[in-house]
């Protein structure tokens, strides 16, 4: 029996910037896990900018192939940061996105071993103001793409004899969260569709996880929120570890749980919200 190496702390953290950039982060991790992910093949969504960003850059540094697909196009600029990057554009809501993007894959690399399921959408309304196309909206990316990924991946992986799925969730996959109904449902969905997919994978060898994160800072709540810094700090208040997240630590989650040191973890919903559902 291969003996599985015991789980190692989240390193790497040093060089936080605030931002969606990726040099400190890449750079302090590489040396100690450059080979974590050698041979492997993995495919991110949401992958332009903050987490997603993040999470290509740690797997790049780590020793992955890796295809980065976003509905944005700077996408494709990520080869010029992240040699040997395969960037495609694509709405993760249809389900020819994510058989293209799984065929690309498996055809420039060879397979496909982590799905890295991040693209995200949300929308803070009311309940009582939230329309019919504000639900379908925000369930078409994060639940329904990430449910077509998924089922794309695990075809791909069961033909290679395992591997992981990895998505980023929210603490509301737990927690209410006000003027949420159609983000906290898409990700309670996400939730499930994760431990299903562990269930059914576990006889597969595909393991699938989901990252309950907190509140993170990144240029994304600018896109949704005119208050976006004050609403930062509301929440920085709010937990015990008195600050927000950053997205390279929330990609390091994603990737330990993607990596061989979670061997033994499957359909775990994993809290990084620095204590906010702990109180």
């Amino acid at each position: 029996m291969t003996p599985i190496t015991p789980p190692a702390g989240i390193a790497g953290i040093a060089g936080i910037t605030g931002t969606a950039g990726t040099a400190g982060t890449a750079g302090t991790t590489e040396a100690a896990d450059a080979s974590e992910f050698a041979g492997k093949v993995a495919l991110v969504t949401g992958a332009a900018r903050g987490v997603g960003k993040e999470t290509v850059a740690l797997l790049h540094a780590r020793g992955a192939r890796v295809v980065a697909v976003d509905l944005r196009p700077d996408v494709r600029t990520l080869p010029d940061e992240f040699p040997g990057v395969l960037p495609m554009t694509g709405d993760i809501t249809q389900e020819e996105t994510a058989a293209r993007a799984v065929q690309s894959a498996v055809d420039t690399f060879g397979g496909l071993d982590v799905l890295v399921n991040n693209a995200g959408r949300t929308l803070n309304k009311p309940v009582t103001e939230t329309t019919a196309e504000d639900w379908d909206a925000v369930m078409a990316v994060n639940a329904r793409g990430s449910f077509f990924f998924a089922r794309e991946a695990f075809r791909a992986m069961n033909a290679r004899g395992g591997g992981a799925i990895v998505s980023t969730g929210s603490y509301t996959c737990t927690v209410a969260l006000p003027e949420g109904a159609a983000y906290s449902a898409s990700k309670g969905a996400l939730a499930q569709l994760t431990k299903v997919l562990a269930v059914e994978g576990g006889p597969l060898g595909i393991r699938a996880n989901i990252v309950a994160a907190g509140v993170i800072e990144t240029d994304f709540l600018d896109t949704f929120r005119t208050d976006s810094r004050a609403y930062l700090a509301s929440f920085a208040d709010a937990q015990p570890l008195g600050r927000v997240a950053q997205p390279e630590e929330i990609a390091e989650v994603l990737c330990f749980l993607a990596s061989p040191r979670a061997a033994f973890i499957t359909g775990a919903v994993l809290a990084a919200d620095g204590g906010f559902t702990a109180v």
